[in-house]
């Protein structure tokens, strides 16, 4: 399973880099706002630190628009992959830009049926949102386990990129149904690396170690 960080903190992208695990970035608006930097500069310095794919979004209100901007998008880097909203405005130029060799994201994804619309719209991933499906009482996971089944009944070649990652559960959950992707927020992936036997063996090590006689 690949792993992504959603993030436009380029401190965060830098130390999920240095840990050796970082597949690519996933981007909003709402994370480039905190950033308080320039939208494309700051893609393009991303794009720039990290080899793998980086989706960015495209905020417009007809096809028209988003085929526009999705042109444009792509050509900052060539690992851009265009970020588009899963609306009937979205879905068309999902299928525009992918007919054009451009990659895109379907984002906001809440039932099977939206992927599957997605998939055969030409998209490069489709980003169920596992989290706010929780935060209404569903069960987030149970939604990508059912669009995971779809997809390799049919062999779609689109990706599936669990996104609206709250836990390590959801990224266990995701690779036992063979997810293609999590794109997991910076303290996530934090999580993932922590366990309290692991912490205090190590500690156990280190004081053992101490103990030791020095040789001259």
């Amino acid at each position: 399973m690949k792993l992504f960080i959603d993030t436009a903190d380029l401190k965060e992208i830098r130390e999920a880099k240095a840990l050796g695990v970082l597949d690519g970035v996933t981007t909003n608006p709402s994370l480039v706002a905190k950033a308080g930097r320039s939208h494309d500069e700051l893609i393009k310095e991303i794009c720039e630190l990290v080899p793998g794919p980086v989706s960015a979004e495209a905020v417009c209100s007809s096809a028209e628009d988003f085929i526009k901007e999705g042109q444009r998008l792509a050509k900052i880097a060539p690992n851009i992959v265009v970020k588009l909203p899963t609306t009937e405005d979205g879905l068309k130029a999902c299928k525009a830009l992918s007919d054009q060799g451009i990659k895109v994201n379907m984002t906001l994804i809440f039932q099977p049926v939206q992927a599957i619309l997605c998939a055969k719209a030409g998209a490069t991933f489709v980003s169920p949102f596992v989290g706010r499906l929780d935060d209404v009482g569903e069960d987030g996971m149970a939604m990508v386990e059912n669009t995971m089944d779809i997809f390799n009944n049919y062999g779609f070649k689109t990706e599936v990129l669990v996104a609206s990652v709250r836990s390590p559960t959801h990224v266990v959950r995701a690779g036992l149904c063979g997810a293609h992707i999590c794109t997991i927020p910076f303290n996530v992936i934090g999580q993932l690396l922590k366990h309290p036997l692991t912490d205090a063996g190590n500690a156990r090590f280190i004081a053992d170690f101490a103990k030791i006689p020095k040789g001259k």
